[in-house]
């Protein structure tokens, strides 16, 4: 086979830009941590449905006049049509206060009509609690299954690369300062399934063609690798190519209610791709070389005595 470039040859380029993202994001999470949203702390988000299109500013200062004190950028635009307030606030409101928030925007915007939701600190802590249990109970049972079904090796570097992922889409959310909420936590899980098939569809190709030409030298193995990773370029390549427009139609017409969980994908769907091609299979390629390099040392060995 013709290959058009050498992907496990520039492994250690690979890994070096992985561990910099990496080491990137970490310190930046240290630095700043999560835009956490009212899913996972304490305070009360109000949703004011207009219908009409309206100035931020203005809403903050009806909520101002109210006696109720909001934040710069405390308010911003969802629905279809731009036509629904979205109000956050860090501490939980009471009932005066939401009674007369709902007085002042009813006299500034008639007809408009209002709703709050509210969070306790116990309710946030146990919802953080789930949303890291359920991601971690996700890459358990993937590792397991990969485990029974390929070999451990394999079911290392596909874990590694999920969290390479992960830990990606997360640095950027902490970077942009975006809203960080159970829509997020939804939009991670969905990347771990699109990376970890991807990952799959390379690994069976792999264990196939070792089937068929078992490698008994580095070079061949070398080559086996990389066959394989062209051999499912093209697949991979159109299956998160396909995904990617729709997150990409769903994120700019999709309204501002989704748009966290969009941009989160998009940007795991983009890095599943990169992981599965130039970081797990060259993982395993990696580990399973120095497998082989002790059979021959071993088999070496025999043959001198």
């Amino acid at each position: 086979m013709n290959l058009r470039f050498d992907i496990l040859g520039h492994r250690k380029w690979f890994f070096s830009l992985s561990c910099a993202i990496t080491i990137t994001g970490l310190l930046l999470f240290l630095l700043f941590g999560f835009n956490l949203g009212t899913d996972f702390k304490a305070g009360s988000q109000i949703q004011l449905d207009i219908h009409r299109p309206f100035s931020t500013v203005k809403v903050e200062q009806v909520i101002g006049n109210s006696g109720v004190p909001v934040s710069n950028g405390a308010v911003t635009v969802a629905g279809m049509n731009g036509e629904i307030a979205m109000i956050r606030f860090p501490e939980v409101l009471s009932l005066t206060q939401e009674s007369a928030i709902a007085h002042a925007t009813s006299g500034a915007f008639p007809n408009s009509s209002l709703q709050v939701d509210t969070v306790d600190p116990l309710v946030a802590e146990q919802t953080s609690q789930k949303a890291i249990l359920a991601v971690l109970i996700a890459s358990l049972c993937i590792a397991v299954f990969i485990t029974f079904r390929f070999e451990y090796r394999f079911s290392v570097a596909a874990i590694i690369a999920l969290l390479h992922d992960a830990f990606i889409v997360m640095s950027v959310f902490v970077l942009l300062r975006l809203e960080v909420n159970l829509t997020f936590v939804a939009a991670v899980l969905t990347i771990i399934g699109y990376s970890i098939n991807d990952t799959i569809v390379i690994f069976d190709r792999i264990r196939e063609n070792l089937k068929q030409n078992p490698p008994k030298t580095h070079r061949e193995l070398h080559t086996l690798v990389n066959e394989s990773l062209w051999q499912t370029m093209r697949r991979s390549l159109n299956t998160v190519a396909t995904v990617l427009i729709a997150a990409f139609m769903l994120f700019f017409f999709g309204g501002q209610s989704i748009h966290s969980f969009t941009f989160a994908l998009s940007i795991g769907l983009i890095s599943g791709a990169y992981s599965s091609i130039f970081i797990a299979a060259p993982l395993w390629a990696v580990w399973y070389g120095r497998t082989l390099k002790k059979v021959a040392g071993a088999a070496h060995a025999i043959n001198l005595t």
